[in-house]
C-alpha cells in the first residue's frame, strides 16, 4: 500500500533547486517480502522464517535491506528528479531493521547540482516512526530540456 506519493513525472536539471526533497510512504507486507525473495532469488530464513528469525539478533522477521532500499529508487525514478533519470551510484548504511507491517517513508534530497555534466547528488534515507532505518546518497545524470 503507497500513500502520500507526489506526483509522478519528472523534473529537469534546469528547474533543480539544492534542498528540493520528495518522498514516498509504503507498508511493508509480508507479500512484499515474499515477493521480493522470489526476485532476488533472496531466501535467507531471517526474511521468511520466524521461528528461525526469533533466534537471531534481529528477534524476528525482517524486510530485506534492498527492499527498502528499492523505495528509495522509486522516489527517484519516478519523483525527484524522475522519469528519464540515470542512476549512476549509491551508497547505503543500513541503521536499523524493517519488519513486516512498517510504514517506510523513502526521502530524496537534492544536495548539489553539477549542471555541466548534469549530475546530482541526492541525500537518500528511510525513516519508520522518527527511526532512520537506511540512510546514503545517490548521484544520477538527470534529465534536461536541453538535451531530451
Amino acid at each position: 500500500m503507497m500513500l502520500d506519493n507526489l506526483p509522478r513525472g519528472t523534473i529537469v536539471i534546469e528547474d533543480l533547486e539544492v534542498g528540493m526533497m520528495r518522498y514516498l510512504q509504503k507498508v511493508v507486507t509480508d507479500e512484499d517480502i515474499e515477493m521480493f525473495a522470489k526476485v532476488s532469488t533472496d531466501r535467507n530464513p531471517v526474511h521468511l522464517d520466524e521461528t528461525y528469525a526469533q533466534d537471531t539478533i534481529f528477534e524476528g522477521r525482517i524486510a530485506h535491506g534492498m527492499l527498502t532500499a528499492g523505495l528509495i529508487s522509486a522516489v527517484i525514478g519516478e519523483q525527484l528528479p524522475g522519469h528519464g533519470t540515470v542512476y549512476l551510484g549509491q551508497t547505503l548504511k543500513f541503521m536499523a531493521p524493517v519488519r513486516p507491517g512498517d510504514m517506510v517513508r523513502a526521502e530524496v534530497t537534492v544536495e548539489a547540482i553539477d549542471h555541466a555534466k548534469r549530475r546530482v547528488t541526492l541525500a537518500t534515507r528511510c525513516l519508520v516512526g522518527d527511526t532512520v532505518v537506511l540512510k546514503g546518497e545517490a548521484v544520477v545524470l538527470a534529465p534536461s530540456r536541453k538535451f531530451d
